[in-house]
């Protein structure tokens, strides 16, 4: 059996196949750039981008997109307040963003789509739309059709009837059903484009949908985002898509649960957050992602700093433990080949069930415990296949431990300090040692 995950639009486990041999597609909302991220934000990012290294490991050649939405009312807002035009505002915190990405251990994806480099394909997608009867004008305000799509609702497993009498009342009278969403927002403010409807912007939900088929035509291997997305964004992607291209826009829907703190879900507007700008360290960018990858995808994380110091030791521990083996190799001057094959498959096994992330930790921690073993015992054989394992679940994981190999200075001095120590001079052993203290490789 290959890898199985948990399919949002189907609501079951099932085996992963992409429509295009090893090929696959994968598209990922991405942030609206008004702001910084905070570690709530930084889960999907995080899983994400474990998903894509995973399935490269598996072989599989992955295309990874995830959206900028550099127009928005936030963004708007933005501009209004601190007196800079949307473009600056968008500009400012995509960059941060990607600072914030890279210190939480993950890379930019492949494509990068900008909502406003695709105005003229929204624009004509909506025309088509209100062609072919699922959109329909107000004064410049377009909106989609809801009860024109039978299976709304599916992503969200709830029938229309259900949805429309939880919907807020809409202070917008314009609507046909209060379900109807905005395809087209008329505006005199902020920025704005021409179109047939009149002058305005796209709605969110249209954005994703235009960017998607423009990038990869068809149906994309799998769509993803957080929890929070699958109603009512995702699920008005599908309709969209739906109406025009009579599919549900990906085969597999994956959804990440969400990173409370205290009890609350993470959010800026009630203040509650920590945004990954004020991490302390790269290693505490480290610590976060261990956190996040080792909590089941789809549940909720209760993030506190007990659940966060429990992973710094873990970290720690991981660190010093490859510090101490990497050391060994250059001073017995070893050469590291080879992996043991039964913890690579036992990790296969876990991550292919669905992302089995508590079994895969039990298998590092005693990766690492046969590593300490190896080292004591001088078992060099056994220590080369063990390190290379933990070396490759790690750059899977994308967890780096942040330890380098000694340089010339630093290999002479801990050379010396061991003869010493052989040698039973321990005055010159205390000498040396003091040194690789200070340079933190002891």
């Amino acid at each position: 059996m290959g890898l199985m995950i948990y399919n949002s639009l189907t609501n079951k486990l099932e085996e992963f196949k992409p429509m295009n041999g090893n090929k696959v597609n994968m598209y990922v909302c991405g942030p609206t750039v008004y702001n910084y991220i905070h570690i709530g934000n930084a889960r999907p990012v995080i899983f994400y981008d474990m998903l894509k290294k995973y399935l490269e490991f598996l072989g599989y050649e992955v295309t990874y997109a995830s959206n900028i939405t550099d127009v928005d009312d936030k963004i708007i807002n933005k501009a209004l307040e601190t007196n800079k035009t949307e473009k600056e505002v968008a500009t400012f915190f995509e960059n941060a963003y990607f600072d914030s990405v890279k210190e939480v251990g993950s890379s930019k994806p492949d494509l990068i789509p900008h909502a406003t480099d695709y105005i003229e394909e929204m624009i004509n997608f909506i025309q088509k739309l209100i062609e072919e009867g699922y959109a329909y004008n107000v004064d410049g305000d377009v909106f989609f059709r809801v009860n024109k799509v039978k299976d709304y609702g599916i992503l969200s497993n709830q029938v229309s009837e259900d949805l429309e009498s939880g919907a807020r009342i809409s202070v917008n009278d314009k609507k046909e059903s209060p379900l109807d969403f905005a395809l087209w927002k008329n505006t005199d403010v902020g920025i704005k484009w021409k179109s047939p409807f009149g002058e305005g912007r796209p709605g969110w939900h249209t954005e994703c949908v235009v960017m998607n088929h423009k990038l990869f035509g068809d149906v994309l291997d799998i769509h993803g985002g957080g929890m929070d997305l699958k109603f009512p964004h995702h699920e008005n992607e599908i309709a969209q898509s739906n109406a025009l291209y009579h599919n549900h826009l990906a085969k597999y829907w994956i959804h990440v649960g969400r990173l409370d703190l205290a009890g609350a879900k993470m959010s800026k507007s009630l203040g509650n957050v920590i945004y990954v700008k004020d991490l302390e360290n790269k290693e505490a960018g480290m610590i976060l992602r261990s956190l996040i990858l080792f909590s089941p995808y789809r549940s909720i994380i209760q993030y506190s700093e007990d659940l966060l110091n429990q992973y710094k030791k873990e970290y720690e521990k991981w660190q010093r433990t490859y510090k101490q083996a990497l050391y060994e190799f250059q001073y017995q001057k070893i050469s590291n080949d080879g992996l043991v094959n039964e913890d690579i498959e036992k990790f296969k096994e876990y991550m292919n069930q669905d992302f089995n992330v508590q079994n895969v930790l039990t298998l590092i921690t005693q990766i690492v415990k046969d590593i300490n073993t190896s080292l004591r015992s001088k078992d060099y054989n056994t220590l080369v296949l063990k390190f290379n394992t933990f070396s490759k679940i790690l750059e899977v994981l994308g967890i780096n431990l942040f330890v380098k190999k000694m340089n010339d200075e630093e290999l002479d001095a801990y050379t010396k300090w061991n003869d010493a120590r052989i040698n039973k001079d321990f005055e010159l052993a205390d000498k040396y040692r003091q040194k690789l203290v200070e340079w933190k490789i002891l």
